[in-house]
């Protein structure tokens, strides 16, 4: 079924925060903007990687970090503005195969940091489906909290994984963590390598 024909039913704040319940000592690397906003509000943590302004990077990120820190799970939640920006990235990521690898993609199918012009995903383009064809190992479209909790303990598993899930376009309270890059680069890398490295 295209996204267009089914409503989209999760709040985005209660997807990301459910995802990240049970991380463990896992790296998130996030999106710009509600992405951002979404992780911190779930708890702000030094191995949350917050990307900003990096429109198209977080995908690219976290598979730079799963590659390096092939014993930690790496989940990459952002947005589909920014997914479809960087779609090759799924074609690097399915060629590399990292099995500590998730993409997760908040998808209100607009743009809403620019303006909230519909993006291709809100005209039926359907982002899993890409995935998929790139080669990741289990894609998934959810639009539902049931559906979602039966893809959690496959964001944690074997990937890479994509799940795009369907949100609404409703604006959540800004939770914003640190903005200063620098600041942000140190802590994440002093809380993954120790403060020798």
């Amino acid at each position: 079924m295209s996204a267009r024909k089914k409503a989209s039913l999760l709040d985005r704040r209660k997807v990301v925060a459910q995802i990240l319940a049970s991380r463990g000592d896992a790296l998130v690397v996030t999106g710009l903007g509600a992405p951002t906003w979404d992780a911190a509000a779930a708890g702000d943590c030094a191995l949350n990687f917050y990307t900003w302004g990096g429109m198209g990077c977080a995908a690219m990120v976290g598979l730079g970090l799963a590659l390096a820190q092939p014993k930690r799970r790496v989940i990459v939640i952002t947005g589909d503005g920014e997914m479809l920006m960087a779609l090759g990235a799924l074609a690097t990521i399915a060629a590399q195969q990292p099995r500590n690898l998730s993409i997760v993609v908040m998808d209100n199918e607009h743009y809403g940091e620019t303006g909230m012009q519909v993006t291709h995903t809100g005209l039926g383009t359907g982002i899993a489906g890409m995935a998929k064809a790139a080669g990741f190992r289990a894609t998934q479209t959810v639009y539902t909290m049931a559906e979602l909790k039966t893809w959690i303990p496959k964001i944690y598993g074997a990937g890479p994984v994509f799940v795009d899930a369907k949100v609404t376009t409703e604006r959540a309270a800004l939770v914003l963590p640190a903005r200063d890059g620098t600041v942000l680069k140190l802590r994440f890398r002093e809380a993954l390598l120790g403060k020798n490295a």
